[in-house]
This record gives structure tokens, C-alpha cells and sequence, in this order.
């Protein structure tokens, strides 16, 4: 009988957070703040991990002793000042990597995503985003902060994106530099 419960809400909870456009949103508690883009919400008797749609948060710390990016302790304690322990609002767009629920958060009507852009803490993501997402606002929100030259954005030409960061991390060269090295004529526009 328990297992049939568990069934039915993982299932409800799935069906909400997968199809937005036609269902309601979900709440739940934000029992963990993982950076500044990734949290872990539990309520209902299950537990998801949420990723940020439409950011990117500075990279934290590797397993292996390697150094996270400037501001990604302050964006980690800036997101958990805004969500941590509260009753927060999902409207989830997916699954993604590493089985990670595709988010938006909402504290008392507040978009906590956009919340992260504006104070210079996150940028736009640049990978592919959910197709349902309007990033309008959130690139509005970080040309806003790039030109008062909040947190992320104070680093000058120095600032180095999360997706570089990551890829540097793994010894890649950021995608940025790799344009250089195509020959002349292929670069996409």
C-alpha cells in the first residue's frame, strides 16, 4: 500500500514538474543549497535536486582540491538566504543531467532565478536551454548587472563564464578559444 502511495505522488510529481504549461506548479522545502545553481527541495515524502533554469552560477570547489571561481561561495550563500529552509514554488521544464529536475523558483512570487542574475551572481546559461523558457528577461537582468559591474561582472575582461571554467577544469580549451583556431571562413555566425 505504501509503495503504491509513493508511486502515485513521484508520479503526480513528475507529471507537474515535465508538463508546466498544462499543471500547476510544486511546492516543496529547500532542505540544501549545493552552489549557486543547484538545490535540493523534499516534501510530500520525496526529495528532487532542482538545477536553475536559465543560469549558470560560478563554479565551487572540485573534489580534487581544485579551486572554485571567484564569487561562488557568495552566490551559494546568496541563493541559500533566499530559498534555504522555505517553502518555495518549482515550475520544473524537464529532467536533465544527472537526473536533476530543470527549474524555476519562486519565493512569495518572486523569481528566484532572475533573482540570481540581477545581483551579479549568475549569468545566462549558454548551453541549450528548456524550449518553454523565456530568456528575455534574464538577459535584461544580466545586461543590467555586467553594466553596474555587480559581483561577477566587477572581474572586468578577468571574468571567466562557469562553461569555461568547467572546461579549463577538465583541460579543454574554453569553446570561446576554440573559434580562433578554426580556419578563416568556418566560424558560425
Amino acid at each position: 500500500m505504501i509503495d503504491r502511495i509513493k508511486y502515485n505522488v513521484i508520479f503526480t510529481l513528475a507529471f507537474l514538474l515535465i508538463f508546466p504549461a498544462i499543471s500547476s506548479a510544486i511546492h516543496l522545502k529547500v532542505v540544501w543549497v549545493y552552489d549557486g545553481d543547484t538545490v535540493k527541495a523534499s516534501g510530500q515524502e520525496i526529495e528532487i535536486k532542482v538545477r536553475l533554469a536559465g543560469i549558470d552560477a560560478p563554479e565551487t570547489p572540485g573534489r580534487k582540491r581544485q579551486p572554485g571561481q571567484p564569487f561562488s561561495d557568495a552566490s551559494k550563500k546568496f541563493l541559500a538566504g533566499l530559498v534555504l529552509n522555505k517553502n518555495v514554488e518549482i515550475k520544473g521544464y524537464g529532467l536533465g543531467p544527472n537526473n536533476r529536475i530543470i527549474g524555476e523558483i519562486f519565493v512569495d512570487g518572486k523569481n528566484v532565478n532572475h533573482e540570481m542574475v540581477k545581483a551579479g551572481l549568475a549569468e545566462v546559461y549558454q548551453g541549450k536551454s528548456p524550449r518553454d523558457l523565456d530568456l528575455k528577461p534574464y538577459r535584461r537582468l544580466e545586461t543590467e548587472a555586467r553594466d553596474a559591474s555587480r559581483s561577477i561582472w566587477s572581474q572586468g575582461n578577468k571574468y571567466t563564464s562557469p562553461r569555461a571554467w568547467r572546461r579549463l577544469q577538465k583541460g579543454l580549451k574554453p569553446i570561446s578559444r576554440l573559434l580562433f583556431l578554426l580556419p578563416s571562413g568556418s566560424q558560425p555566425k
